[in-house]
């Protein structure tokens, strides 16, 4: 088991930095932050760039992976944002790993645009991710889609990551795990909205299931294919308290996650708790769990 920690990109770098740095410190696998403009969960809070706080984050760490969690195309075109991570793999030396998902309205709809249907945001993911594909593999690439345009894009020097920075794709539904099955290194998800824990670990478990088809269908090798699941998406914070964290891994693992992720803890609202859980998780629980 892997283990990661998200750390909102919402204080100033002064007192981000030492967050980061104490993420590595403490041993964690990855280390992720959110990639909006504005977040749904905190829409009063301040809020900064996801690419410059990563780019930051690898400055002064050497060697956690660093991800998106997780980009969308509601502003991000796969030609400017190929520039952005071409330099951000370079910088932290290959430790990226790009998480994508369909989004939401609110990101877009600050940029004034259309509200799409759930179907119009699955079928703009397809085309973002199949063109950030080709950017971050091939050079002169040209594309006209419904969504997005490229003429003759440069993409040199490519990425450090051969053959391309790995892509976790975040998934729930059945079109997008085949997306996550035809493009990702890996799959993240949340699970459904519920009410109760036992809801949630029962919706995993078929969401699990329809994976393990579409990996078959594929030809995949399942051992090769990472899954991420996002804890905190629960209807219980992970880190509430050390035996919750451990009953969480342990019933992941028995799904077949290879990787699950947390949440820095905040002072209040989501991901309310005490950094002094995670410190404890970090120090006694993580290296029995691996």
């Amino acid at each position: 088991m892997r283990f990661g920690l998200t750390i909102l990109p919402e204080h100033r770098w002064k007192d981000a930095a030492p967050m980061w740095r104490r993420a590595e410190e403490l041993g964690f696998d990855h280390a992720w932050t959110y990639d909006h403009l504005v977040w749904g969960g905190l829409p009063d809070s301040p809020w900064y760039g996801t690419t410059p706080t990563l780019t930051a984050a690898a400055m002064v760490t050497s060697t956690i992976r660093l991800g998106t969690f997780v980009t969308s195309p509601n502003y991000r075109h796969p030609v400017t944002f190929m520039r952005d991570l071409l330099a951000l793999d370079d910088i932290s030396g290959g430790r990226l790993i790009i998480g994508i998902g369909a989004g939401g309205d609110i990101d877009s709809g600050i940029l004034g645009g259309e509200p799409l249907t759930p179907k119009e945001r699955v079928d703009r993911l397809y085309e973002f991710t199949g063109l950030l594909d080709r950017l971050l593999t091939q050079d002169h690439v040209s594309h006209r889609g419904t969504y997005f345009s490229a003429v003759d894009a440069r993409t040199l020097p490519g990425p450090v990551q051969r053959p391309r920075i790995p892509f976790v794709i975040a998934a729930n539904g059945p079109r997008t795990l085949r997306l996550a099955v035809e493009h990702g290194s890996g799959w993240v998800t949340t699970g459904p909205t519920v009410e109760t824990m036992d809801e949630w670990w029962a919706a995993l478990n078929g969401l699990c299931g329809r994976l393990d088809e579409g990996l078959a269908k594929a030809g995949r090798d399942p051992a090769t294919f990472e899954r991420h699941l996002s804890f905190d998406s629960s209807p219980q914070f992970a880190l509430a308290s050390v035996g919750t964290f451990e009953d969480m891994t342990g019933r992941a693992s028995e799904l077949g996650f290879t990787d699950v992720i947390t949440h820095w803890p905040r002072p209040d609202g989501p991901y309310a708790g005490d950094v002094s859980v995670l410190e404890t998780v970090a120090s006694d629980v993580l290296p029995g769990l691996r």
